[in-house]
């Protein structure tokens, strides 16, 4: 054996003891500001549906129209994938999870509109639409039916709807607890926000909800859409949105970036309004990177062009939007928002073909480097944080299966989990276990 060489200090322990001392602060910043993504399901897509035409059939009616075009347009995992222009290998895994996901779990995420797919109405409407809206919501989640998440979109805190809104919000909020208490799935949009005040007074309103109610502090989160371009650049230069996420007071759960309202702030005109507009990528790059390890999730807009009437139209409708939803998962937005029920079949399979087509390699090179295994490539914890978070995502939404995983990468799921753990872990996030999945 060699002689080994002795090992020697020059600085004294105070030293190490006074840094740390001098960076508890940024410690203890570093883990409030960025915890890390929460290691919930996030959903693939936003539903909205206006108040007035939301039932306790909308979800099964989404999936059956959804069918429907596809039993007309697609019959079979050949025709559907040659309109997409899908893989051979992935025509027929896509196309049969596609329809099986229609049937089992068409929407994963609905929101009951009452802003612009609602409109103004007289009090006494808008007030029955809410009450209306909290039971059935309630009686879906009660039976099962209900999207896996499930909430309202109310009206924006500016001054001529503001009182409306926060009027909607109470009554379909208070309808809920008197039906049994808020669902798991609960979530709240708040639209058109441009400054940081208004997300304060969103926060305000759902820690005094929580005050009268009883509940838990924090039990209210809300995403806001940046609709605006003040919401992106301040006039002081600033960029608005990551003051936005401070002023919700760890509330904060989505940004959302709103399509057309965007896209006519800023000039764009309406034959060019979409989601894979310069404009539009701009405000979403900004929006990215202020919501970077704060755990609030990004959702792309949508596409106005809807997949109806010949078949010639709906294809290139599918085609279309299948482009966007891919470029949007490119780009790492991994959730947008389907105007239509025949926008479904194209989000699905956009998803699907994004998750399967990568899964082998993805799941080479996690297992390689847990495995510590050499490569052709040389990944880092970042890395596999990112390999690991794509799995995750490709089995939340039903791309992949968990034997496919394990037996490609030897983890278990819960190993994927502990490759995202966050960075900055704070007091309680040290030790408390992974979020549980919503199924």
């Amino acid at each position: 054996m060699g002689q080994q060489d002795k090992v020697s200090t020059s600085l004294p322990g105070a030293v190490s003891e006074a840094v740390g001392a001098a960076l508890a602060p940024v410690d203890e910043e570093l883990a409030r500001l960025y915890p890390g993504d929460p290691g919930t399901r996030q959903p693939v897509h936003t539903v909205y549906v206006p108040a007035d035409l939301y039932t306790a059939g909308t979800v099964r009616s989404w999936g059956d129209q959804a069918l429907a075009l596809l039993d007309e347009h697609a019959p079979d995992a050949a025709s559907f994938a040659a309109v997409l222009g899908l893989p051979g290998e992935l025509a027929v895994p896509v196309y049969e999870r596609v329809r099986a996901k229609l049937r089992g779990e068409p929407v994963e995420d609905l929101r009951v509109d009452f802003e612009d797919g609602y409109g103004p109405r007289p009090d006494a409407e808008e007030d029955e639409a809410a009450a209306r809206a909290a039971r059935l919501v309630a009686a879906a989640y009660e039976a099962g039916t209900a999207a896996p998440y499930t909430g309202i979109r109310m009206k924006c805190m500016e001054a001529a709807v503001r009182d409306r809104g926060i009027r909607t919000l109470d009554i379909f909020l208070t309808g809920l607890m008197r039906a049994g208490g808020l669902p798991a799935g609960l979530v709240l949009t708040l639209p058109k926000v441009t400054y940081a005040e208004q997300v304060s007074a969103m926060a305000s309103l759902c820690e005094a909800f929580e005050n009268v109610h009883g509940l838990e502090p924090g039990r209210l989160g809300f995403e806001f859409q940046i609709e605006t371009s003040q919401a992106i650049l301040a006039a002081d230069g600033t960029a608005t949105v990551a003051r936005m996420i401070q002023a919700a007071g760890g509330r904060a759960t989505g940004l959302h970036y709103g399509t057309f309202d965007y896209s006519a702030c800023v000039g764009v005109s309406a034959a060019h309004q979409s989601p894979d507009h310069p404009a539009a990528d701009h405000a979403k790059a900004v929006m990215q990177v202020a919501a970077a390890g704060t755990g609030v999730r990004l959702s792309d807009g949508s596409t106005n062009v809807l997949p109806v009437g010949p078949a010639a139209r709906v294809h290139d409708a599918w085609r279309l939007h299948h482009r966007l939803v891919r470029r949007s998962l490119a780009r790492a937005y991994y959730q947008g928002w389907d105007m239509h029920p025949g926008h479904l079949p194209t989000r699905y399979a956009a998803v699907y073909a994004f998750y399967r087509e990568g899964l082998g390699p993805a799941a080479a090179r996690l297992g390689a480097y847990a495995a510590r295994r050499g490569g052709d490539v040389m990944d880092e914890p970042a890395t596999a944080r990112a390999l690991s978070g794509y799995l995750l995502r490709g089995l939340d939404c039903g791309a992949v299966d968990e034997s496919e995983v394990t037996g490609l990468t030897g983890l278990s799921r819960d190993d994927l989990e502990a490759f995202t753990a966050p960075r900055h872990p704070g007091p309680a996030a040290a030790s408390a276990p992974r979020a549980q999945k919503q199924a």
